[in-house]
């Protein structure tokens, strides 16, 4: 695979495109869903409702965490997470940014 010449880029479109790698697991989907359902949930909860090992579960926790998407709070020997509100929103208007460009405009090519 070839190197990505991000700097090329605008920051916008190399932000759009991370956050979109890490929304393009269906196990983050998944837990994402879980978190919204449940407004909290315990990192052991996940492994059941997601189905994958402990281990598996944790990396995909990290990712979605790096992202800001969510956040944890230790509670004795468990992690608790949530959904980081602020962060979804950002997020939001990042893809609504997106996909609200008027692809009509650009008139009939194909």
């Amino acid at each position: 695979m070839g190197v990505t010449k991000s700097e090329i880029f605008t920051e916008y479109q190399n932000e759009l495109a991370m956050v979109s790698r890490v929304l393009g697991h269906p196990a983050r989907i998944a837990i994402l869903q879980h978190l919204i359902k449940t407004n909290n949930c315990i990192c052991g909860d996940l492994v059941e409702v997601v189905g994958l090992a402990q281990p598996t579960i944790s990396q995909h926790l990290k990712e979605l965490k790096n992202l800001g998407l969510i956040k944890g709070n230790i509670e004795g020997t468990r992690v608790c997470y949530c959904i980081n509100e602020a962060r979804w929103g950002e997020i939001r208007q990042l893809f609504t940014a997106f996909l609200d460009q008027d692809v009509s405009a650009s008139g009939e090519c194909c």
